[in-house]
C-alpha cells in the first residue's frame, strides 16, 4: 500500500509551511514529487520537486497537476481568521472539489486531505475530544466553515475507486511558520498582545515535522478498502500544555518578554464582534485585531485524543516540544530582521 516510487505524487500548496515539509520528506525517500502553487519556490527546485504554477480553484490547472500522479496530498488552503467568505469558499471548497474531480478523471487511487480541528470547534472547551466530536451548527469564521465543507466532500468521495483520508493537525508550529508565530511576534513587538480571560487553558500543538510525517504515514497505509479509507484523524504533539505558558515560551526564544496584561473574555468577544461589523461595513483593509473566533480560541481548552492516529496510522510524534523550541530558536534570525518568512501557499 506504499506509494509507487516510479510515479510522482502531487502536493497542492507544496510551497507553504506544511506542504514544503511534506515535499521534503517525500524527496528524502526518493519519491518523485510535483507541487502545485501560485508561484515558484526556489527551495523546491533545490530538492528536485517539479513545480506547476496556478490556482487550485482553476479546474484546468488542477487537472494538469494531477495527471499521471500516483497519489495526491491536498494541503493547499486559504487560512487565517479574516476575509470574504467567497474567497475562502473558492479556495477551500471549490479547490477541493477540483482535486477530487481530477483524481477521478486520472484514476488516482489515494487522496490525503489536510483539514483542521477548528471544523469541530464550538467556542467551548474540547478536552480529550476524539473523532466522534460533532460539527457545530454555526461557525464564527469562514475558515473553519469552508474547511468543514471541504472535509465532508472528501469523506463522501471515498469509494471503490478512490480512497480518501482526512488529517486534522492542530496548531502547526516550528521553523518556517508563516501563520501563528509571526502573528504572536508582531503583536508582542507592537505591545498589543493580551491574555484573554483569567484561565490558562490546556491546548495541544503539532511540531511541523510531526505533522508532515503523519501525512506520509497516512499515504503509506491508504488504499481502496483499507481500514483508514474514509476516516478522519486528529494529529498533535500528544503533550497538552497551558496556552499562555506556551505563548511565553515562543516569546522567550525570540527574546521577547512574557504576556502580562489580561483582557476579560466577555470584553474580547464584544470587541471582536464590533470590529468584525466595522470591517465589513466600511470595507477596511487588513484584518481586525480581535474576532469572536479568536477570542473564544484563546480562552478555551482544545486538545484531542490521538488514540485513533496512533492505532491506525502508527503515528508517534518524534519531535517533542523541548526539541522543537531548540530548533525554533536556532532558526530565528538576528535583531532587526523579520523573525520568520511571510505568508506562502
Amino acid at each position: 500500500m506504499t506509494l509507487d516510487p516510479s510515479r510522482p505524487v502531487l502536493v497542492t500548496g507544496g510551497g507553504g509551511f506544511l506542504g514544503s515539509a511534506v515535499v521534503a520528506m517525500l524527496r528524502d525517500r526518493g519519491q518523485p514529487v510535483r507541487s502545485l502553487t501560485r508561484r515558484r519556490y526556489g527551495r523546491l527546485d533545490e530538492i528536485g520537486a517539479e513545480q506547476i504554477q496556478g490556482d487550485v480553484a482553476d479546474p484546468a490547472v488542477v487537472d494538469r497537476a494531477v495527471a499521471g500522479c500516483d497519489a495526491v496530498f491536498h494541503v493547499a488552503a486559504k487560512a487565517g481568521l479574516w476575509g470574504s467568505r467567497e474567497e475562502y469558499y473558492r479556495a477551500n471548497v471549490e479547490g477541493t472539489q477540483n482535486v477530487l474531480d481530477a483524481c477521478r478523471r486520472h484514476g488516482v487511487r489515494k487522496l490525503v486531505h489536510t483539514s483542521s480541528p477548528s471544523v469541530v470547534f464550538h467556542g467551548t472547551d474540547l478536552e480529550g475530544a476524539d473523532e466522534s466530536a460533532p460539527y457545530p451548527d454555526h461557525y464564527e469564521a469562514a475558515y473553519p466553515e469552508t474547511k468543514a465543507i471541504a472535509e465532508k466532500l472528501v469523506l463522501k468521495a471515498n469509494d471503490a475507486s478512490l480512497a480518501t483520508v482526512v488529517l486534522r493537525p492542530h496548531l502547526i508550529w516550528g521553523p518556517g511558520d508563516n501563520n501563528i508565530l509571526p502573528r504572536i511576534y508582531a503583536r508582542a513587538r507592537a505591545n498589543r498582545l493580551f491574555r484573554i480571560g483569567r484561565r490558562n487553558p490546556l491546548i495541544d500543538l503539532t511540531y511541523i515535522d510531526n505533522a508532515a510525517a503523519a501525512h506520509l504515514l497516512a499515504a503509506d497505509r491508504l488504499d481502496v478498502g483499507s481500514p483508514i479509507a474514509g476516516k478522519v484523524y486528529f494529529i498533535a504533539q500528544g503533550e497538552p500544555v497551558p496556552l499562555w505558558d506556551m505563548v511565553d515560551r515562543f516569546l522567550a526564544v525570540a527574546g521577547l518578554p512574557p504576556v502580562r496584561r489580561t483582557v476579560p473574555k466577555g470584553l474580547a468577544v464584544a470587541l471582536g464582534r464590533a470590529l468584525e461589523a466595522a470591517y465589513r461595513t466600511f470595507r477596511l483593509p487588513g484584518e481586525p485585531r480581535m474576532t469572536r473566533f479568536l477570542a473564544h480560541e484563546l480562552s478555551t481548552a482544545h486538545w484531542y485524543n490521538l488514540d485513533a492516529a496512533r492505532r491506525d496510522l502508527g503515528y508517534a510524534p518524534h519531535i517533542g516540544i523541548e526539541e522543537g523550541l531548540r530548533r525554533l530558536a536556532a532558526s530565528l534570525p538576528g535583531p532587526g530582521h523579520r523573525p520568520l518568512d511571510g505568508p506562502s501557499a
